[in-house]
């Protein structure tokens, strides 16, 4: 396969003539696997020719390095944005309206040229979108976006943990670990798990017990 160019990318996929001014804002989202807590996405405009060694998919980095160059991005960046949908949303409307609806709120909150999303997905927002498999890492943008999503994230259930250490969110951060797991069965679920979600994936029926407030 040709190797991938960001310069031709942005040439063929919005038909541009000169992509060193053209303001690509990469987007990526964070959470969507998780049985607990919100689902983030980021959206980022780097200015041109942006370099840090650090700078690629968040899942390549240790938490220290994603820490480092989220400070980077924030500050040097020509735009960023971060957005939520809550557990409450996720709940009442499911997870594959939240995973497209939290790129529309994005492509509102931030001025760009073109809209680069990571994924497959079909987004139709008050602008163009356009998905691209791997883009977190293949595009600096995209690679940015996932960075200061995770970090975002990964800080709120620690937060989130506190209330609820009996999950050990700091560690699996609402992900499926098998203490996670083993955890919601003993306990039941809590106001921020995803009730819908975890009852297809766990097959438990965890629409009768209430939702444990810590």
């Amino acid at each position: 396969m040709p190797r991938f160019h960001v310069h031709d990318y942005i040439r063929s996929t919005f038909a541009v003539g000169d992509w060193r001014t053209f303001r690509l804002c990469g987007m990526d989202e964070v959470g969507r696997g998780a049985y607990a807590g919100p689902l983030v996405a980021a959206a980022v405009v780097l200015p041109p020719r942006f370099r840090h060694p650090l700078l690629r998919d968040s899942k390549l980095l240790t938490a220290r390095q994603r820490e480092l160059v989220d400070k980077v991005i924030r500050r040097r960046a020509l735009a960023w944005s971060i957005a939520e949908v809550s557990v409450d949303e996720i709940n009442g409307r499911g997870l594959g309206w939240a995973n497209v609806d939290i790129f529309r709120r994005l492509v509102d909150e931030v001025d760009a040229d073109g809209y680069c999303c990571d994924g497959k997905l079909r987004i139709d927002a008050a602008r163009p979108v356009h998905c691209l498999v791997a883009g977190d890492r293949l595009v600096p943008a995209v690679s940015a976006a996932s960075i200061i999503a995770k970090v975002y994230r990964d800080a709120m259930m620690r937060r989130l943990h506190e209330d609820a250490p009996q999950y050990n969110w700091a560690q699996d951060k609402g992900y499926g670990a098998r203490e996670h797991r083993m955890a919601i069965r003993e306990f039941g679920p809590h106001a921020e798990h995803r009730r819908v979600f975890m009852a297809s994936v766990l097959q438990l029926d965890l629409a009768l017990p209430p939702a444990a407030s810590g």
